[in-house]
C-alpha cells in the first residue's frame, strides 16, 4: 500500500518543531522531520522484515505515532505503531515490557526498525470513554492503580521533576498578561508539591486519560500510549482530572463538578486531594499556556479557564 502520514500527525510535529524552535526550523532539518520524510520506507520495512499484512493505517490516529492495524504471518491480528525520536518510543517499549501486560497493552516480538513496536491488537474504536461518565472514571481508575509499580532497577526514566522543571521555564517565558496570575499560582502549586514528596515513586503513564485506556479481549480495559516517568501518583491523575474539559466548561456546574472529581479520584486511589488539585493545577495551566503559544486559542481558552476552578 501507499502509505500517508495522516494529517493529524503532521500537524502535530509542525506544532511541536514551531514551540522548539520559534516556527523556524534548524537548517538541517529537525530529527522528527526527517522521521516524517522517510516514514514510508519506515513502515514499508517493518511490515516486510516482520511478515506483517496490512488492513489500514488508523485516522485520524494519534498526534505522536502512527498505527496500522495489521496481521502476522499466521494470521494473529496487531497493531504496528512507529514513532518519531521525539515521541521516544524506546521509553515506551521499556514501560510497556516492564508492565508485562498488567494493566498496559502487551509488546509482541518481531525482527522491526528502531522507533516501530508491534502490539496486541485492542479495539482502537473502543474507548474506555464510550461509557457513561461515571463508569468511564471508574474503569480507568482501575486501570492506573494496575500501572503504578515500582519501576525497574537502574531506570532511565524521566522524573516528574525534571520534566515539570523544564516545563516551568518554558510557561514563564510563555505567560501574558491574562495567564500571568494562573501561572504564578501553578509555579508556586509545584513548588510546594515537590518540597514535601509524598513517599516512595511508582512508574507513572504520563498522559494518562481515558482515551488512553482501550477495550482489550484477554481483560476489558487497557493502558496505551504512555509517555512515561518516574514519581508521585497524583501528577497521573491529574490529566484524567480534566477529562471531557469541554462539557465541563459548557456546564453551568462546571466548576462544582470539576472539584468533586478531584475529591473522588484522590479517595478511589488513596491519595491527598490536596496534591491531586496541585498537580492538576499546574498540568492545567501548561497545556493551557503551550496551547495559546502554539495558536490554538479555544484549546487555550478551555484549559485555563478549567485551571480558574482549582
Amino acid at each position: 500500500m501507499v502509505l500517508e502520514a495522516p494529517e493529524r500527525l503532521v500537524r502535530a510535529l509542525a506544532e511541536a518543531r514551531a514551540l522548539t524552535h520559534g516556527g523556524s526550523p534548524p537548517a538541517d532539518g529537525s530529527a522528527d522531520d526527517k522521521w516524517l520524510d522517510a516514514l514510508p520506507g519506515l513502515f514499508a520495512d517493518a511490515v516486510e522484515r516482520a511478515g506483517l499484512s496490512v488492513e489500514r493505517v488508523r485516522v485520524p490516529g494519534g498526534r505522536s505515532s502512527l498505527v496500522a492495524l495489521v496481521r502476522d504471518a499466521d494470521g494473529t491480528p496487531a497493531a504496528l505503531k512507529l514513532a518519531p525520536p521525539g515521541a521516544r518510543p524506546e521509553r515506551e517499549r521499556a514501560a510497556l515490557e516492564h508492565w508485562a501486560g498488567a494493566g498496559a497493552v502487551r509488546t509482541l516480538a518481531g525482527p522491526l526498525p528502531p522507533g516501530a513496536m508491534l502490539l496486541e491488537r485492542l479495539s482502537p474504536d473502543v474507548p474506555v470513554r464510550s461509557l457513561p461518565e461515571a463508569k468511564s472514571m471508574l474503569e480507568a481508575v482501575g486501570v492506573l492503580r494496575r500501572l503504578w509499580v515500582a519501576p525497574p532497577v537502574g531506570h532511565g526514566f524521566e522524573t516528574v521533576a525534571g520534566l515539570t522543571g523544564r516545563q516551568a521555564t518554558e510557561m514563564r517565558a510563555g505567560a501574558d498578561a491574562q495567564s500571568a496570575d494562573l501561572v504564578d499560582a501553578a509555579l508556586t502549586a509545584r513548588e510546594e508539591l515537590l518540597a514535601e514528596p509524598p513517599g516512595d515513586d511508582v512508574l507513572l503513564h504520563g498522559t494518562f486519560r481515558q482515551s488512553k485506556v482501550l477495550a482489550g479481549e484477554r481483560t476489558p480495559w487497557l493502558a496505551v500510549g504512555p509517555d512515561p516517568l518516574v514519581g508521585e501518583g497524583a501528577f497521573d491523575l491529574a490529566r484524567l482530572v480534566r477529562d471531557r474539559v469541554e462539557d465541563l466548561v459548557a456546564a453551568p456546574s462546571g466548576a462544582g463538578v470539576a472539584r468533586r472529581r478531584v475529591r473522588k479520584l484522590a479517595e478511589a486511589l488513596e491519595l491527598d486531594a490536596e496534591r491531586v488539585r496541585g498537580w492538576a493545577l499546574f498540568r492545567a495551566v501548561e497545556s493551557g499556556v503551550r496551547a495559546h503559544r502554539a495558536g490554538r486559542t479555544a484549546d487555550a481558552e478551555l484549559t485555563l479557564e478549567f485551571a480558574t476552578w482549582l
